[in-house]
């Protein structure tokens, strides 16, 4: 027997064949300065690195950047540069995850940076010297007006992060929400490990309540824009569905009869992968030419879905209120 397990199957994993990427997923090149750099409205730009993305406005008065991911560091600056020789002026955290704004120490010290009042609480808890407490904290709502520019900020509650925030350009009607929608892609693993579920799900219908062209959505390779989000929404629904079908449907008795029922752990995992697996045998062959990595992150997707299914929506299959 192999010491080393779990190892071995991770290796067995990446060695798999995987899914082609669907046309939905392609994006721009990636250039030798290492990354892409797109304007997606007038003075709104799309800068990526294939991976993760951000926007910067460039305004009258200067530019506004939002966000500033690691894998992205010093080139957000290159970038800007390359486009304008005005200073930046602002600086927006969308939520205080440090994939997303890890960087926005390459910002100047003085440039104010605004943040929704959770992620400032969180962001001060962390006291990471790479995200710089935040100089203009909102509850609700607040608006930057930079000459001929503005960005709306707005609350709804949490979704995939307590206090991420909807980053809208009203004038150039590009809406920026991270780590929600990813546009040509299945969201990453278990739902992009989201803090609140039932946010994420209804932060896709939130989105669509903005009028806008283009979206911002923090990763993978190309902006989005509101058939990108109607695409998420479907795949959303049919996990939803398949999934909770699922919750009900698969055989307990046979699913446990090689598991110790002492072991309580061994119970609900047993029971979770088995309606996970039999979602994503259903969803993945339906999905796999549509978005990216379908193959990949729809059974962990289904897994998450389970568990909001049980504990959010009160779906609790053979777990429910005893006779």
């Amino acid at each position: 027997m192999s010491m080393t397990p779990y190892a071995d199957a991770a290796e067995r994993a990446r060695k798999m064949p995987k899914a082609p990427v669907p046309q939905a997923a392609q994006g721009p090149e990636i250039s030798k300065a290492g990354y892409a750099l797109e304007e997606i409205a007038d003075g709104v730009f799309f800068l990526g690195e294939g991976m993760y993305n951000m926007m910067f406005v460039v305004t009258d008065e200067g530019v506004i950047a939002v966000d500033a991911p690691p894998t992205l560091g010093h080139n957000i600056l290159r970038a800007i540069r390359s486009v304008t020789s005005r200073s930046i002026t602002h600086v927006v955290y969308s939520h205080q995850h440090s994939d997303h704004v890890g960087a926005i120490s390459v910002y100047p010290d003085d440039v104010p940076r605004y943040a929704q009042r959770i992620t400032a609480e969180r962001l001060a808890a962390l006291d990471d010297p790479n995200r710089p407490l935040p100089t203009h904290v909102f509850d609700d709502t607040l608006t930057i007006d930079a000459g001929d520019h503005s960005l709306q900020l707005d609350y709804k509650g949490p979704n995939h992060a307590e206090g991420n925030i909807f980053i809208y350009a009203p004038k150039q009607r590009v809406l920026m929400l991270v780590d929600v929608i990813f546009p040509g892609w299945v969201p990453f693993s278990n739902l992009a490990v989201s803090a609140n579920i039932p946010g994420f799900v209804n932060a896709h219908e939130q989105a669509l309540g903005y009028r806008f062209e283009k979206l911002v959505g923090g990763h993978v390779n190309r902006p989005g824009t509101p058939d990108d989000i109607r695409t998420q929404i479907e795949y959303i629904n049919d996990l939803r569905s398949t999934t909770e079908a699922a919750l009900s449907s698969v055989d307990l008795n046979e699913i446990m009869a090689p598991v110790d029922p002492a072991n309580a752990w061994a119970v609900f995992k047993a029971y979770l992968d088995a309606v996970a697996a039999q979602a994503a045998d259903q969803l993945v062959p339906r999905w796999t030419e549509r978005l990216g990595g379908a193959d990949l992150f729809t059974l962990p997707n289904a897994w998450t879905m389970a568990e909001a299914l049980r504990l959010d929506y009160g779906r609790m299959g053979p777990f429910g209120i005893a006779p």
